[in-house]
């Protein structure tokens, strides 16, 4: 990281909200190695504003872009799936809250994963040497694939029972509260989808390993341009009503 710039836009000066915001800005500014630039703060009739954009820096020749995925890369995620959105759901009050009613331990875990998500940022230095292609998961797993696929001019197959899951997300598969279908379209994981060359997949998990970050092979770059199918353990697809989060 190199740092980054914040706008701020207020429509009052309320102390008591803006030294914890600041503390906790600085605190993470430290923590990531990404100090603040500059900006500007602004008065706003409207409601408050909060824009921050990052900036950092790759050696030549090592950035991982969306495009470069070839037929014959596994496909790899880091951390686990669907847990942002299974935490939105638990605040809005939705089926994820009355299936984890009795599980505030599970709960406080789920909503934290939305409202606090951890950058893998540990990873850099694997994916920058060993990803043909990649791209952060935050509009959904399925949606996101299919962004990276269409940059590269493939399609991919995933394997559904290997996309990795958390203990309460895997336990509201199980009971039916929600299917897999939209824990992949959900977004705001905020983790790591790549392409990865079979010959160099272990030495990428070993460097993953390294850097303390789980990760999990899921599927298969392939020849096409269809939209990529997620499989069920029994090879059927998975029907996905819709890929992803969309803003527009």
């Amino acid at each position: 990281p190199a740092g980054f710039v914040l706008t701020l836009a207020l429509r009052n000066v309320d102390h008591d909200w803006l030294a914890p915001f600041a503390r906790g800005l600085g605190e993470d500014a430290e923590r990531f190695g990404c100090p603040l630039l500059g900006g500007d703060t602004v008065s706003t009739p409207g409601p408050m504003m909060i824009s921050v954009t990052a900036f950092g820096r790759v050696p030549p020749g090592k950035m991982a872009p969306r495009g470069g995925a070839k037929p014959g890369d596994r496909l790899v995620v880091s951390g686990t799936i669907g847990d942002a959105m299974l935490g939105l759901d638990v605040l809005k009050g939705g089926r994820a809250a009355a299936a984890f009613a009795d599980n505030g331990e599970a709960r406080e875990m789920l909503v934290g994963r939305y409202r606090v998500p951890q950058p893998r940022t540990a990873l850099a230095l694997a994916v920058r040497e060993y990803a043909t292609a990649c791209m952060d998961v935050s509009d959904g797993l399925a949606g996101d694939l299919a962004k990276l696929c269409a940059a590269s001019g493939v399609t991919a197959v995933v394997d559904a029972p290997s996309i990795p899951l958390s203990g309460a997300a895997a336990s509201a598969v199980a009971s039916g509260g929600v299917g897999i279908a939209a824990l992949v379209s959900g977004g705001d994981d905020y983790e790591i989808l790549c392409a990865i060359p079979e010959n160099q997949f272990l030495a990428f998990a070993k460097a993953a390993e390294a850097a303390q970050v789980a990760i999990s092979p899921i599927g298969t770059i392939i020849a096409g341009a269809s939209a990529p199918r997620f499989l069920d353990g029994q090879g059927r697809d998975i029907p996905l009503p819709r890929l992803s989060f969309s803003h527009f």
